[in-house]
């Protein structure tokens, strides 16, 4: 008998000892995450823009059509990182402080980023790219820094929008560093996923999240890339929604019960523009930086494959929001000959602070208003009519919470966790998920404490089943707010709401007037032309409560204070 005891202790031991040992069974684990792209803006999802290593990963993988981000850049890279909606972290705005926990404008420490889960599972973790969940600084407060929430090792930037050639907040581990030589940022971000994945041991997995600031303005892309454009976008951005509607009915992605949502420019706005040219140029050089960071995901691919890591790595691949409608700079008197004459070179060691640089590195002054963009000198956008193209076929844009706003791709890729090839899937997902799958494949413990904090429990599920086609085990409905812009989706209806006006002082969504709530039902209208609202009062009522009672438990209402 005592014998048998000590053997059953002994046994126990093991397994214990085993739970928290690297298994040869867990995937190494990449988060690629793009910037303000639309839902159409990759090739297999119905774009003419060269993405053939994102093609790849999806026809040996699976394609989500139904999945969604924030709406806002800020509030899903919290969401992503933790499982959790922005608000319970803090993130429910941008980065500043509003004056109630939930938009702090710092990721809070009651909740936990996928890193810190992952590291005790024996996960190498690694982070490239746009940080954006704590404010930037000229002085090095690292507190919230990747390097202080589970990463190893970084690069990349700690604020969000900057030059793609000379970066504000370019940082390496915890320093701030000035960029090189014929620096592309979005090459470097690729370059340095490489060369982590080269220097990686392999006797345990790894995590790594590269987050992309492609294509998100400025209009930044190098002169090769462009050219693979030229002339693509001539015939503007009506005729290209329609082609792409097309090849995406073609696909399967979207049924012809869905009709093209009705363009957001007025007719034949390309046609009566004064300068058709100007705005091709932009949409040539948006579609080339997507293609650059296409090509650095091709040498992510291809290193893993090198090493022989491909099979074992569980690739996700989406997007922070939908299009972008800002037209940032497009309208900006441009510089005077005066000065367009000054000059002003930086150090190769000078940093560089403005999220737009008043000259480049080597002293030219940047021009904001309608030039020709592409290079180090210029500083814009692209139009709104573009980010309705890169939308088709739905409805409004980044900000908002309609569909247009909040529908991203989702590619996951993962050769032996997944059979099916080159297959859809419906099942409605969010970013709260991401990190219940990282935690469910990679066999990881979400904590209850962290540092002598409690924790708040993940909000999304697994994705794993849907890998196999299987429903997801999910019983809470999905939840947005925006800038006062709302949503609520249970099983196929939808319940949004969007705000009216955005104040300069944004002070809360009860000091926005709010259009009333619209109600669709997704299945048969996934491109929100029907707002069945005046029909199914009772089903509106019961899905605002539901909102209602989870903005209240998030901390999205009551407003801050003034």
């Amino acid at each position: 008998m005592k014998t048998g005891m000590v053997l059953f202790f002994a046994l126990v031991l093991f397994n214990a000892l085993a739970c928290n040992r690297p298994s040869e069974a867990q995937p190494n684990i990449i988060l690629i995450m793009s910037d303000d792209m639309g839902y159409s803006d990759i090739g297999c999802y119905g774009s003419e823009i060269h993405t053939p290593t994102l093609d790849e990963l999806a026809a040996n993988g699976v394609r989500y059509t139904q999945f969604y981000n924030t709406a806002r850049c800020c509030p899903t890279r919290a969401c992503l990182l933790t499982g959790l909606y922005p608000h319970q972290t803090g993130v429910g705005h941008m980065m500043n402080d509003r004056g109630t926990p939930a938009y702090r404008g710092d990721l809070n420490r009651t909740s936990v980023t996928i890193a810190e889960v992952l590291k005790p599972a024996g996960y190498s973790t690694y982070m490239v790219g746009k940080w954006h969940v704590t404010p930037a600084a000229k002085r090095y407060e690292t507190t919230n820094w990747p390097l202080q929430r589970g990463f190893d090792r970084f690069f990349g930037t700690i604020h969000g929008a900057g030059s793609f050639y000379d970066p504000n907040t370019l940082v390496s581990g915890n320093d701030y560093i000035a960029p090189g030589d014929n620096f592309y940022y979005t090459n470097a971000i690729s370059d340095t996923a490489v060369k982590f994945i080269e220097q990686h041991k392999p006797d345990q997995p790894f995590f790594m999240y590269v987050a992309y600031t492609a294509a998100h303005w400025p209009m930044h892309a190098l002169s090769d890339d462009i050219a693979k454009y030229d002339g693509v976008y001539d015939d503007g951005w009506d005729k290209l929604r329609e082609k792409r509607y097309k090849r995406m009915l073609e696909m399967g992605l979207i049924t012809p019960d869905w009709p093209m949502s009705p363009p957001d420019a007025k007719p034949n706005a390309w046609r009566f523009d004064d300068d058709p040219e100007w705005h091709a140029r932009c949409m040539e050089v948006y579609a080339a930086m997507i293609d650059c960071m296409d090509q650095g995901i091709g040498r992510i691919v291809a290193k893993l494959r090198e090493k022989a890591q491909l099979d074992n790595t569980l690739i996700f691949f989406l997007q922070d929001n939908g299009a972008c409608a800002e037209q940032y700079g497009m309208w900006k008197e441009p510089l005077t000959d005066a000065e367009l004459n000054v000059r002003q070179p930086k150090q190769p060691d000078e940093l560089q602070w403005d999220m737009v640089p008043k000259f480049t590195r080597d002293g030219r002054p940047v021009c904001l208003g309608r030039v020709l963009p592409g290079p180090a000198d210029t500083y814009i956008g692209y139009a709104a009519g573009w980010a309705n193209a890169s939308n088709t076929p739905f409805r409004m844009y980044k900000h908002w919470v309609h569909e247009g706003g909040i529908s991203t791709p989702l590619i996951v890729f993962w050769p032996k966790g997944i059979s099916a090839r080159n297959e859809l899937r419906g099942q409605p997902g969010h970013l709260i998920d991401i990190m219940a799958t990282c935690v469910d494949v990679a066999g990881a413990q979400y904590p209850a404490t962290c540092a002598g904090n409690n924790i708040t429990a993940m909000e999304g599920v697994s994705l794993v089943p849907s890998f196999a086609n299987l429903e997801l085990e999910r019983e809470a409905p999905l939840y947005w707010e925006h800038e006062g812009n709302r949503a609520v989706r249970l099983g196929a209806w939808k319940l949004v709401s969007r705000a009216h006006e955005r104040p300069q002082h944004w002070t809360g969504i009860d000091v926005l007037a709010m259009e009333n709530w619209e109600l669709y039902d997704l299945e048969q209208d996934r491109t929100e032309l029907h707002d069945l609202a005046a029909q199914y009062p009772d089903r509106v009522a019961e899905m605002a409560a539901l909102w209602q009672s989870w903005a209240e438990r998030v901390g999205a209402v009551p407003k801050p204070p003034r």
